[in-house]
């Protein structure tokens, strides 16, 4: 019996990947959008840019006076096009 694939999908507020703990968007997160976005690379940039947006103001209402930093890396950084 095999077992179901899970998505690893971000477990909102705290954007944590529900499958595997890691920030999300995790390694296999990553590859997932890469996969599904194959071909559109603006597409997959402009809702990864609005997950950003999402996170920080969760990340922020949970830790108020400690804004989060790097969620650009995290988050849009590592889909860009390489060239």
């Amino acid at each position: 019996m095999s077992r179901a694939v899970r998505p690893h999908l971000p477990l909102r507020p705290i954007w944590l990947c529900c499958v595997c703990g890691h920030p999300w968007p995790c390694g296999e997160a990553r590859l997932s959008l890469l996969v599904e976005y194959r071909g559109n690379r603006t597409a997959l940039l402009i809702y990864l840019a609005m997950l950003k947006e999402e996170a920080t103001a969760h990340l922020t209402e949970l830790t108020p006076g400690r804004p989060p930093s790097g969620l650009t890396d995290r988050f849009v950084s590592w889909a860009r096009a390489r060239g």
